[in-house]
């Protein structure tokens, strides 16, 4: 896996390029993702048939998720000076019945839920506690997730 071929997929807030390359056999489910310098396995758990050699696909979605929206939250109360100190983000990723959803449009089929629990350490009002909760809606990854997404693919 390390003769990877590495395709420019976007650009960063510097205007940068930064791409994500994931390459692995086609033999399993084991993955390496190659982002920037950064090299990290992917993988599926046991249970799925994987070796668990890395996070999950569904790991890494929620890990995005979790990460923007502790380092938005950071940003927003250091701009403020407000005494938040840290943020720890837990989620969760499953399947519901539509049915079972009481804001969702449709009734029909299995929907996918991500469970965010936010935990905010340091002697914050309850005005700037509410304001975070607001705020982390905002991050940009989670208006990814709840907009409409365009994804293109080709094969090379």
């Amino acid at each position: 896996m390390n003769d990877i071929h590495q395709e420019p997929t976007g650009t960063n807030q510097q205007g940068e390029v930064r791409g994500v390359v994931v390459h692995g056999s086609a033999t399993g489910f084991a993955q390496e993702v190659v982002i920037g310098p950064h090299r990290m396995p992917a993988d599926e758990p046991l249970s799925l048939g994987g070796t668990e050699t890395g996070p999950s696909p569904y790991d890494f979605l929620l890990a995005a998720l979790g990460a923007c929206t502790s380092i938005t939250l950071g940003m927003y109360a250091r701009r403020r000076g407000w005494p938040l100190a840290e943020v720890t983000v837990n989620l969760r990723h499953s399947k519901i019945h539509a049915s079972d959803c009481a804001e969702c449009d449709t009734k029909e089929g299995m929907l996918d839920q991500i469970e965010r629990d936010i935990h905010l350490a340091g002697p914050l009002t309850n005005e700037q506690q509410s304001k975070l909760l607001e705020i982390a809606n905002k991050c940009p990854v989670h208006r990814t997730l709840t907009s409409g997404i365009v994804i293109t693919t080709r094969v090379l």
